[in-house]
């Protein structure tokens, strides 16, 4: 019981630590290698091999993490309350919105596993990767996917989602603050999310509401979307 102790102490620590000095590093060199979503993962590998720690146990002393993401789950109802009008005002752009973009994100997905011959829960694992994690591990696991490698689309949809974003908001014609809200919510879950507030406050707002409701339309749909996707 003492070793898993220091065990659970040590990893918790480690990794509230490096992604802490992760923020730091990102605010004095803001690039998209330095994001905490990139680097913090990247840092926690070297000292997993520094240490020879066995992957199982690194996630058996976070398990308390993990587990944290069912409160964030209920926290996401915040940002649609305080979003209310938005939503009573554009509910049907919004709408069409979610449902298109999470059936493209998960249909692209799809086709690109099977080009590249990844099948069983690896394709799997892959659908849910433009949601935010704590959605995507839910969806993942009723998918028969791994949760624990989605949570790694994820982050690398992260990294990369924002830059590209970035890219096609500079050649799309997207002139209003909620298209281009929508494209960085839908694209690249909480990392869009903060890009987006980069771009002004109603972008952010619109793309924390879209993020949000992405999640919670898949979580209810995931038993349908097992049926429908499994090899």
């Amino acid at each position: 019981m003492s070793d898993s102790l220091r065990s659970t102490a040590f990893w918790s620590a480690a990794t509230i630590g490096l992604y802490a000095a992760s923020k730091l590093i990102h605010a004095r060199f803001p690039r998209w290698w330095s994001a905490p979503l990139a680097l913090t993962p990247l840092l926690l590998m070297g000292l997993v091999l520094a240490t020879r720690t066995n992957h199982r146990d690194y996630l058996d002393g976070t398990r308390w993490l993990v587990a944290m993401l069912g409160p964030a789950i209920v926290a996401f109802a915040v940002p649609i309350y305080e979003q209310r009008t938005l939503l009573r005002r554009q509910w049907p752009a919004i709408t069409v919105g979610v449902l298109v973009g999470s059936a493209t994100a998960m249909t692209s997905a799809w086709f690109l596993a099977r080009l590249f011959g990844l099948d069983g829960p690896l394709r799997l694992s892959l659908l849910p990767r433009s949601m935010s994690t704590p959605f995507a591990m839910i969806v993942s696991d009723r998918l028969g996917g791994s949760p624990d490698l989605t949570a790694i689309f994820v982050v690398m949809t992260g990294v990369v989602g924002p830059a590209m974003g970035e890219a096609l908001l500079q050649h799309l014609p997207l002139r209003t603050a909620m298209a281009r809200g929508a494209l960085l919510g839908m694209g690249a879950h909480g990392a869009g999310v903060a890009k987006a507030h980069q771009l002004g406050d109603e972008e952010g707002s619109v793309a924390g509401v879209v993020m949000v409701l992405v999640g919670v339309v898949n979580v209810l749909a995931a038993p349908i979307l097992a049926m429908l996707m499994r090899p």
